[in-house]
C-alpha cells in the first residue's frame, strides 16, 4: 500500500570531492610480421543479406518512419492489487458504459458517437470530453489501430495523462504542527474521511491533535470525539463554541504540545449559504493569528455522486479558502465518476485521496494510471 503520506525528505549529502582522471595507458604496438611467413588465404565474401521489410508507416524520402505504438495496461504492483479490485468494482456503475461501447467489431464514427455519449453520462464534462474524443481520433489515425480493444487502452493512456495533474502526495514534517483545514458540504463524508485519514497518520506514528470546529452540526462534536477515542489522539473542543475560536486554541494546543498534526473540522455548508462561507474565511483568518504559516493544508471534501456539482462546489470553496487538495468519496455509488476529468480539465485542484465505501481500507491514495484502468477495466 502506499503511503497515505509523504515525509520531508531528509537534507542530500555534501557532494563527494572531484577525484582527478585515471591515466590512461596507451596499447602497445603490435609485433611485426616476419617476411618470411607465408600470407593467411581471404575468406571467402559473405552472402549479401537480403534487406529486412520496412517498419508499418513505410519510407518517406530516405528517413524511416517509426510506427506510433499503441499503449497496452502496464501490470499492478502486487501490494496494490487488492485496492485495485476495490477501486474497479467501486468504479463499475461509472465505467461500464463506457466500456461497453468498445465491445464492437471495429471502430467506425458509429463507436465515436457512442464514446462521445458515454462520458458526457459519466460527468466527464464537455471540455474533457472534447479532449479525449480527439486523443482517441488521433492515435487510432497515427497508429493505424483497427480493433475497438486497441481504441480503448489508446483512451486509458489519454485519461491518464489528463488526470496525472491530479496526483500529488500530502506532505507532513515541513512545519510542526502541520495545520490542515477540512470543508465540505453536509454528507459528502467530511468528517468521517477526518477519522480515516487520522487513523493512517496515527498507526504511521504521527502525533495528531483534533479541533471540533463544527459546531454548527448538533453531533458532530460527538462524532469526531468518537474517532479521536478509536484513534487514541486528543481533541480540542467546546459545546457552543465559536469554531474560530476552538480552531485557535486547537492551534496553540497543536504547537504547545508539540504535535505533528492538527485536524480542523468545520461546519459541513452549501457554497449558497452566504454566512457559513464567510465564517471559514473567518476560521482561516485566525489560524493564522495562532500560526502565522498555517493553515499549511486546507482540503475539501466532495462526494462523488454530486457529478458536476462536485466541480462547482470545488471552484466555489477554491475561490473562498484557496484550496490545497481535494478528498473524494462514495465513488463506489455514482455512474458520475467521470466528474474527475472535468475537474482535471477546469479546476485542478490536486486530489489526495479517493474513497470508495466505508472502511478504512477504502480510502486511499490518487493514482491517475489506477483511476483510468479502473474505470476501463
Amino acid at each position: 500500500m502506499f503511503s497515505f503520506f509523504r515525509k520531508k525528505p531528509p537534507a542530500p549529502p555534501p557532494p563527494a570531492p572531484a577525484t582527478a582522471p585515471a591515466a590512461v595507458v596507451e596499447p602497445a604496438s603490435s609485433p611485426a610480421v616476419p617476411a618470411a611467413a607465408a600470407p593467411a588465404p581471404a575468406p571467402a565474401p559473405a552472402p549479401a543479406a537480403s534487406p529486412a521489410p520496412p517498419a508499418r508507416g513505410g519510407l518517406i524520402g530516405s528517413a524511416l518512419v517509426a510506427p506510433l505504438e499503441i499503449p497496452t495496461a502496464p501490470a499492478i504492483p502486487p501490494e496494490r492489487q487488492g485496492w485495485m479490485d476495490r477501486l474497479s468494482a467501486g468504479l463499475r456503475k461509472t465505467g461500464s458504459s463506457i466500456s461497453q461501447v468498445f465491445t464492437g467489431a471495429q471502430i467506425d464514427d458509429a463507436l465515436y458517437d457512442e464514446l462521445e455519449t458515454a462520458l458526457l453520462l459519466a460527468d466527464t464534462g464537455v471540455g474533457a470530453t472534447e479532449y479525449l474524443l480527439d486523443e482517441v481520433k488521433r492515435k487510432v489515425a497515427a497508429s493505424g489501430a483497427t480493433r475497438p480493444v486497441q481504441a480503448k487502452n489508446i483512451l486509458v493512456d489519454a485519461l491518464t495523462t489528463l488526470l496525472r495533474p491530479l496526483e500529488r502526495q500530502l506532505t507532513i514534517g515541513e512545519h510542526q504542527p502541520t495545520v490542515i483545514m477540512v470543508a465540505g458540504v453536509n454528507g459528502a463524508g467530511k468528517t468521517t474521511s477526518i477519522g480515516k485519514l487520522t487513523k493512517h497518520l496515527a498507526d504511521s506514528g504521527e502525533t495528531v491533535l483534533l479541533a471540533a470546529a463544527d459546531t454548527f452540526r448538533a453531533a458532530a462534536r460527538e462524532q469526531l470525539a468518537v474517532w479521536a477515542d478509536r484513534n487514541k489522539v486528543e481533541i480540542v473542543s467546546q459545546e457552543g463554541g465559536d469554531p474560530a475560536a476552538v480552531s485557535f486554541d486547537a492551534v496553540t494546543a497543536g504547537k504547545a504540545r508539540r504535535k505533528g498534526v492538527v485536524i480542523v473540522d468545520t461546519a459541513g455548508r452549501l457554497p449558497t449559504q452566504l454566512h457559513l462561507m464567510e465564517e471559514l474565511r473567518k476560521i482561516k483568518r485566525v489560524v493564522a493569528k495562532a500560526e502565522p504559516s498555517a493553515p499549511h493544508e486546507v482540503l475539501l471534501v466532495i462526494d462523488g455522486n454530486t457529478g458536476q456539482n462536485a466541480l462547482q462546489q470545488v471552484k466555489a470553496f477554491d475561490g473562498v479558502l484557496q484550496l490545497t487538495g481535494l478528498i473524494v468519496t462514495k465513488l463506489d455509488g455514482t455512474a458520475k465518476g467521470g466528474v474527475l476529468a472535468a475537474i482535471a480539465q477546469e479546476k485542478p485542484v490536486p486530489v489526495y485521496f479517493i474513497g470508495v465505501g466505508e472502511k478504512l481500507e477504502d480510502l486511499e491514495t490518487f493514482s491517475a494510471r489506477e483511476f483510468a484502468l479502473a474505470l476501463l477495466s
